[in-house]
């Protein structure tokens, strides 16, 4: 144990040991009595101290009640250990309330045998999500070893992340970056905003690629990854994504309105599992968002 680790909380300790099992999920098995310093179960708040026996047991995965699903996937990449899936707008990633079938894992149960069971419960390796409306990359561990190694390149922030998004308004600067820590809202739990205290730091570089005279096309790169990063950011700036309601894009009637909010997972930079690697994937501009670009008129910069 080196002297970074102690006096940090349990949970706090155990998830940043490992990347393979996420701090929540870590507080999950705490309170199933499934962690152990010096033989007896404690609480999440126990600070480590120097000699401290620490076990962590972790139940076998239990199989997932899901049917398999044969619905097209865009392929974008595919070895032993991952695969690379171009999600189109409005599919739901894993299975949730409202969400029962039509899934991302759904499709992935079928096309995929042979995907890690992470967290519990045995399930395609999602390695990362990306909300119903947003379009593009997301990886996908076929392997737990996969799984374990691109986990912690996320929570080490090795991944490098290019969004692209339509918002709402004329981005006056070129290019800068939005640096502004989030939380989750006081009154709307599923929303996150903007948190000075008790807020998690969140960063995002971005650059303007064209504007229109309405809107202003974006090229984003979060240095973070918190749920809802980007649209909060941007919306906080004072130019929300297209048609994100929940962040305030909707636009006047007298605009063509996006099918969704307009954001895109355009690019991502990985070190492969295995080789070490350096992979970069690129999913196109989805077809929604290329239309609406061309429906208007020319755009007034371009970068």
């Amino acid at each position: 144990m080196d002297g970074a680790s102690l006096h940090k909380r349990l949970d706090l300790f155990l998830s940043n040991i490992q990347s393979e099992i996420s701090r929540s999920q870590v507080q999950r098995l705490i309170e199933q009595d499934r962690v152990f310093v010096n033989g007896e179960p404690v609480r999440a708040k126990y600070k480590v101290k120097v000699g401290d026996v620490v076990q962590l047991r972790v139940p076998k995965p239990i199989p997932l009640d899901l049917s398999a699903e044969p619905i097209p996937l865009n392929i974008v990449f595919e070895d032993e250990c991952m695969v690379v899936v171009d999600k189109p707008p409005g599919m739901v990633v894993h299975p949730a309330p409202g969400h029962s079938t039509g899934t991302l894992v759904h499709a992935l149960l079928h096309y995929c045998t042979d995907l890690s069971g992470i967290g519990g419960v045995e399930r395609p390796g999602i390695v990362h999500r990306l909300d119903k409306d947003t379009s593009g990359l997301v990886l996908v561990a076929k392997s737990e070893m996969a799984h374990r190694s691109l986990a912690r390149q996320f929570k080490e922030r090795e991944i490098k992340k290019v969004y692209l998004a339509l918002v709402r308004g004329n981005v006056l600067q070129d290019k800068g970056v939005i640096d502004m820590a989030l939380g989750r809202h006081k009154i709307h739990r599923k929303k996150m905003a903007v948190r000075q205290e008790g807020g998690r730091p969140a960063t995002t570089a971005f650059e303007v690629i064209a504007r229109y005279p309405h809107f202003s096309y974006l090229r984003l790169s979060p240095k973070t990854g918190r749920t809802h990063q980007i649209r909060v950011h941007v919306a906080e700036m004072g130019h929300p994504i297209l048609s994100d309601s929940t962040y305030g894009g909707k636009l006047d009637a007298k605009y063509m309105k996006m099918p969704r909010q307009a954001l895109h997972a355009h690019q991502l930079e990985i070190r492969h599992p295995v080789s070490g690697e350096t992979k970069i994937f690129v999913a196109p501009l989805p077809e929604d968002m290329d239309f609406y670009l061309k429906s208007h008129q020319s755009p007034g910069k371009t970068h």
